[in-house]
């Protein structure tokens, strides 16, 4: 990964409270991970930024050897990574994920 591609993302990282990498958009998700990620996010009320990684290569790339995680979608909230759609799920079904958010003042009015 080229120092350009790490700078990029980690600019991404930094100015979005929470961000997803996933492949596709959140209105047209390109698979059923994204798909759930975002499912997930929107269930919990939350206000995200995405990134479709299909659209960009070196970040489809350098994401993953920014975060040392093989497989995308990923989450970070607050400049964190958070992990892939199974860690997302299992936070969320044990209001973890939640429990995040809502540490971080990232809850939308329900």
């Amino acid at each position: 990964m080229t120092e350009d591609t790490n700078a990029r993302i980690a600019q991404l990282v930094d100015s979005n409270d929470v961000l997803l990498f996933m492949k596709g958009t959140p209105l047209f998700p390109q698979c059923g991970f994204s798909s759930k990620a975002v499912a997930i996010l929107q269930h919990l009320n939350v206000e995200f930024g995405s990134v479709d990684v299909l659209q960009d290569q070196e970040i489809r790339q350098g994401i993953k050897a920014f975060s040392d995680w093989p497989t995308i979608p990923q989450l970070y909230v607050k400049g964190e990574f958070v992990g892939g759609s199974d860690i997302m799920m299992e936070m969320y079904e044990t209001g973890e994920l939640s429990q995040l958010f809502e540490t971080n003042g990232l809850v939308g009015a329900r």
